[in-house]
């Protein structure tokens, strides 16, 4: 599928965010892992969410998904039992690191996989610790990537060591850590982060009944023998979601409110408003949510993306919309160990329509730019696919953006949403 998107001059309405991809992602892993019956409420009907469940299926979980809006997951008492099948993450990152630690608790052999982008995301990290804490996994490729055999039975009693630029080597451990034979100790190595991602993980931890020691975000201390209890996780709607229409507001100097998001909540994305602010938009906090008023003057700033990894797509975007100021978008290491490495693609892809940049390794510089319309490669990345859908928005001619479907893993609704705030994009069909 493609996505044909036409310069909008206005946007304008009311849309409610969905579900937040991994609080959602979290509910699904505490519940299989809890006593009794877990729900999940407002849970996001994505891709990635339905991998994740059909993994922990496999691993002895049973769920009710009958109702959209409410979620059931039979938990098995931190009892997992061996797979039936191959468990096959997708595209869902969070689902393959972490069920890959659930696997590795199992003393029973197994194969874990996903798409071709899972298959090319590093591992080894992970895979010492977990092969340091007794389990057999085993690169099959023999470079640190998917596809592994595991040979699971970790027990505790060890103390390890994390790059601290990638929570999600070590977020699977923290859950299934607790519950296993002996005490972990972590400590992380360089600086932390992703800290939002790793304060949602012991949060949610914590409503389910288990603690994990928190010194700082610099070490942790997980606690063996510990018991998660059946909850009631309401999902918030995404935060990073919101960014696509919110910042498509902002740079169509539009008016728009956008609900079912909690300023209270863990997600790093919530300092939207501030930047939002920073660049000369106005932002209302409303009941449920934010409306956003947008600007034809848009200023340029420093953007700290140490705790929403995931957001550099749609502030470079931004930052080219800027009318004055160069945008600086600070601690970008993360970003590039996602689907893609999103820092390079989306710079390379918002430079076919005119964009201005300079980049390192931790750092983007975004120059105020003029863009164009053009055809764009998704790379099979939905957030390169929405950023460039609101790129399209203030440019000059048509642009054409491939793998649109890729959209629905974080966003199923971002079609219809961004359509009923007026923005003039269509679907194309491809046949094969």
């Amino acid at each position: 599928m493609k996505f044909l998107v036409n310069r909008t001059d206005k946007l304008s309405g009311t849309i409610s965010i969905p579900g937040n991809k991994s609080g959602t992602a979290r509910a699904l892993i505490l519940g299989a892992l809890a006593d009794g019956t877990t729900t999940i409420r407002n849970p996001l009907h994505n891709a990635d969410s339905y991998s994740i469940l059909h993994m922990l299926e496999n691993m002895g979980a049973e769920f009710d998904t009958s109702d959209d809006n409410l979620w059931k997951v039979k938990g098995t008492s931190g009892t997992l039992k061996q797979p039936v099948n191959v468990l096959d993450a997708g595209n869902s990152g969070t689902g393959y690191y972490c069920c890959t630690w659930l696997a590795s608790s199992i003393p029973a052999k197994c194969v874990m996989t996903g798409d071709y982008q899972i298959c090319y995301r590093p591992a080894g990290p992970l895979i010492e610790a977990a092969n340091e804490l007794g389990a057999s996994i085993v690169s099959t490729r023999d470079n640190g990537l998917a596809p592994l055999w595991i040979k699971g039975g970790i027990k505790g009693g060890k103390h390890l060591t994390f790059p601290g630029h990638n929570s999600q080597w070590y977020t699977g451990l923290m859950m299934i850590g607790s519950l296993m034979e002996g005490e972990v100790d972590i400590d992380i190595e360089g600086e932390t982060l992703e800290i939002p991602y790793v304060a949602m993980t012991m949060g949610m931890m914590k409503q389910a009944g288990v603690d994990v020691v928190n010194d700082n975000y610099r070490h942790y201390k997980i606690i063996g023998g510990q018991k998660y209890h059946a909850t009631d996780f309401v999902i918030p709607g995404d935060w990073g979601s919101s960014g696509y229409p919110a910042f498509a507001a902002a740079i169509t100097n539009s008016t728009a409110a956008f609900l079912n998001l909690n300023p209270e909540d863990y997600a790093g994305e919530k300092e939207f408003i501030n930047v939002l602010r920073n660049a000369g938009c106005t932002v209302e906090l409303v009941e449920g949510g934010i409306r956003v008023t947008g600007s034809d003057h848009l200023k340029g700033q420093v953007i700290d993306c140490s705790g929403m990894p995931d957001a550099v797509p749609i502030l470079a975007v931004y930052g080219c919309a800027c009318k004055e100021g160069k945008t600086v978008l600070t601690n970008i290491r993360g970003s590039r160990l996602k689907e893609t490495d999103r820092t390079k693609i989306i710079r390379e892809q918002l430079e076919r329509m005119g964009g201005k940049f300079e980049e390192d390794e931790n750092n983007l510089v975004i120059y105020p730019s003029k863009l164009k319309g053009t055809f764009i490669d998704g790379h099979h990345d939905h957030r390169i696919v929405m950023a460039t859908g609101v790129a399209a928005l203030i440019a000059d001619g048509p642009t054409i953006i491939d793998n649109a479907e890729f959209a629905a893993v974080s966003y199923p609704e971002f079609y219809d949403q961004m359509k009923s705030l007026g923005a003039d994009i269509q679907r194309l069909e491809t046949v094969r």
